[in-house]
């Protein structure tokens, strides 16, 4: 590491990407966060504030600007100045913004059972007529494909079904 005279040096000398960023101006940081936000299409929580979504870490954030708030205000204030320069257009989020969670509460779970009177959707097996079986709800349109936590999304299989589906979708 000495040769080079820093970690980044070093990574730089060997054409890697650097790990550690040091002296981030506010103009990058501001950047970061509006990436963000588009990404996300609202204001960011602080939780939100991690890879890929962000380039930079929230304790970036809360050390430039004392806390996050404060950093959302530094924010909405330089974006509202006459310094800010808008985007060159409109950029593109890494990944798709979700609206809800992959994890099906026991609600939703229900209301997917019932609408489909509580029978595999694709071989009609019951666990009130058939001893054995195991009914589990699952994505139609795969969560690894863009496919949402919704109840026209959702379907009711039993587990012989929906074994080894993994995240396969025929249109």
């Amino acid at each position: 590491m000495h040769r080079f005279g820093s970690w980044n040096g070093a990574l730089e000398a060997a054409a890697l990407a650097k790990t550690v960023d040091k002296n981030i101006s506010n103009e990058r940081l501001f950047a970061g966060l509006y990436d963000l936000w588009v990404c996300v299409g609202r204001q960011p929580s602080y939780s939100e504030v991690r890879m890929p979504h962000c380039r930079y870490h929230v304790a970036t954030y809360e050390r430039r600007f004392g806390s996050w708030r404060g950093a959302l205000e530094a924010f909405v204030s330089f974006a509202n100045s006459s310094e800010a320069v808008p985007p060159a257009g409109p950029r593109e989020s890494k990944t798709p913004t979700r609206r809800t969670s992959r994890t099906i509460d026991l609600r939703l779970r229900f209301k997917v059972l019932s609408r489909d009177s509580f029978r595999c959707r694709s071989c009609g097996a019951s666990p009130s007529t058939q001893s054995g079986v195991h009914l589990e709800v699952d994505h139609i349109v795969p969560w690894s494909k863009d496919g949402e936590t919704v109840l026209d999304n959702l379907q009711t299989l039993c587990s012989a079904c929906n074994q080894g589906k993994s995240n396969m979708h025929e249109e």
